[in-house]
């Protein structure tokens, strides 16, 4: 044995003792790792049972993707998207529903899939978040199905394309199932449905395609607001309305239009310029004034003289020429829409209330928009006491055959002597409707026998005062309706100032016993005809101006500077 050969082997054992040691312990501590990180998930394998192919598939697949929108309240919303490939299905199928948290974060729980191309959001996608930010409570979040229906086609006719076709037209939304008409208000019957829609104007008939599935329907309505008057809804058209799963079978159109229709009839009591604006004018505001010009007015019972009349007004609720009914229909014509609504939304006399407009409209709104519309300059009356110097005005309407007021001229120098300027007009029906109201917006107070003329207070600015003269006769809840309540409604003072039996012409008609002068609502029993011949045209007027002096004070008052 060599010298120092036994140390040599000494040193080589114990490196290998020390490598065997070190490998001890790192293969020891990757066990207790692997053992601590099953124990901790235990849900977790070890070995991926997916072949190498459905590996690289999920990979290619992110587990979650995130959509960002900010809503309209200027609050940042994180949208959390599942995305799992579904067995047998597409990846432009959509499917989602919304589970607001307590943070005001939705989460999107159903799978839904996405299609991006060049790093931008599919339609479908774009849907999907707006149909999750409509349905989340934010009020300025518009409703889908409504934004496709009335936005897109008003962007095509107005961008000088093409008018699509009903069929192209009803495949952008889904087919809206809801009632075709309701028959449930006092005054008016309304049928308001979208889809595939085709007026045919020979037959007076709008035909909306449904689901072959679904029922086949049909209604009948007369487009006017006065349901229950025998006398006045005979002299309006009657509208079929019915759906059909026939498309086949349905009209052919001529003519496709990218906005909605609304269809009303001028027929009935129009010519009067109460029943103009209480049955259509403004009933037709607070049914079209959504659309902001983008609607297509179908009319039945048209007259020329009276679409001259008021151009002014229904340029500014259309910006599309009205259709006449009776000649589209002489045409053969065939129109077709993606929704209509057939009838107008009427509240009380001259009224919209807020409450039951679908728009939150009221009446304020309408009167604005009249002055607006007709360029009316004032929106205040002039005030006692404001520097200027000036005498408010006030305008008598002088009734021309019925109701008349006999003593005008003391009447005019008594509200002279309270301090008025007087200026007296007599409102008919051939007057232009701008002239007539920029004489009236120019006044601070109105004085008139109670009649359609009265339906000019809408013209005044808000603050001045309308002042109301009852003929006898129990009218005193008549006056209200039509007039008093309009008028409050309009931001205006109103004073009713009901007559007494001496200032009536009927006391040298009737002896001083007749049932007329001891209870006269009792005739009302005779139903509205007799009212009308008797009570109102039966009558004129002799106003006692020592009784009546007050209410001149009263209206001057009114317009004191506040």
């Amino acid at each position: 044995m060599k010298p120092g050969g036994s140390s040599g082997r000494l040193h080589a054992l114990r490196f290998e003792s020390q490598r065997f040691r070190l490998l001890t312990i790192v293969v020891g501590c990757f066990l207790i790792s692997l053992t601590f990180l099953l124990s901790s998930r235990p849900d977790a394998t070890v070995f991926s049972t997916l072949s190498p192919r459905e590996s690289l598939e999920d990979a290619r697949i992110p587990a979650m993707k995130m959509l960002h929108r900010s809503s309209s309240g200027g609050l940042t919303r994180d949208f959390h998207v599942d995305i799992l490939p579904q067995q047998g299905e597409s990846h432009d199928h959509l499917q989602q529903s919304v589970d607001q948290t307590a943070e005001k974060t939705e989460w999107v729980k159903d799978t839904v899939i996405i299609q991006e191309v060049a790093g931008e959001r599919s339609e479908e996608a774009e849907e999907a978040a707006e149909r999750v930010a409509a349905d989340s409570g934010d009020e300025a979040a518009p409703a889908v199905e409504e934004k496709k229906q009335q936005q897109l086609p008003v962007k095509l006719q107005d961008a000088g394309e093409p008018a699509r076709t009903p069929e192209q037209t009803v495949t952008s939304h889904s087919v809206d199932r809801r009632p075709l008409c309701d028959f449930s208000d006092a005054r008016t019957d309304i049928c308001d449905f979208s889809g595939d829609v085709r007026m045919a104007a020979n037959t007076s008939e709008f035909v909306v395609v449904v689901d072959p599935s679904a029922a086949a329907v049909s209604h009948k309505v007369r487009p006017y607001p006065r349901k229950g008057d025998e006398t006045c809804m005979g002299r309006v058209t009657e509208i079929t309305v019915r759906a059909t799963g026939d498309a086949a079978g349905a009209p052919r159109c001529t003519r496709a239009h990218g906005v909605p229709a609304v269809a009303f009839s001028i027929g009935g009591y129009t010519g009067n310029i109460f029943h103009d604006f209480s049955d259509v004018i403004v009933p037709l505001y607070n049914t079209v004034q959504r659309y902001r010009g983008g609607v297509q007015l179908v009319m039945a019972n048209v007259a020329s003289w009276w679409l001259v009349k008021y151009d002014k007004l229904l340029r500014e609720l259309s910006r599309h020429a009205p259709i006449d009914l009776a000649k589209a229909g002489a045409a053969g014509e065939v129109h077709c829409f993606p929704h209509a609504v057939v009838s107008l939304r009427a509240h009380r006399e001259l009224i919209i209330e807020r409450k039951r407009s679908l728009d939150g409209l009221a009446t304020p709104d309408f009167t604005r928009f009249l002055r607006r519309a007709l360029s009316l300059p004032r929106d205040a009356p002039t005030r006692l006491g404001d520097g200027t110097g000036r005498r408010p005005r006030l305008l008598v309407i002088s009734r021309g055959r019925t109701r008349l007021l006999l003593n005008l001229d003391a009447v005019v120098r008594a509200a002279e002597e309270v301090g008025f300027e007087v200026v007296v007009n007599e409102s008919d029906v051939g007057n232009s409707i701008e002239q007539v109201g920029k004489l009236i917006n120019s006044c601070d107070a109105l004085l008139g026998v109670h009649g359609a003329g009265l339906t000019n207070m809408m013209f005044l600015p808000p603050g001045a005062t309308m002042v109301q003269v009852v003929p006898w006769g129990g009218l005193q809840w008549i006056a209200r309706m039509d007039y008093g309540e309009p008028a409050a409604a309009m931001g205006l003072n109103y004073i009713q100032y009901e007559i007494a039996v001496a200032e009536s012409s009927l006391k040298d008609k009737y002896p001083a016993g007749d049932e007329i002068f001891t209870n006269p609502t009792g005739l009302h029993k005779r139903g509205f005809a007799f009212m009308k011949r008797t009570l109102m045209d039966g009558q004129d007027i002799t106003i006692d101006v020592t009784r009546f002096r007050p209410v001149l004070q009263q209206a001057l008052h009114n317009l004191a500077a506040k």
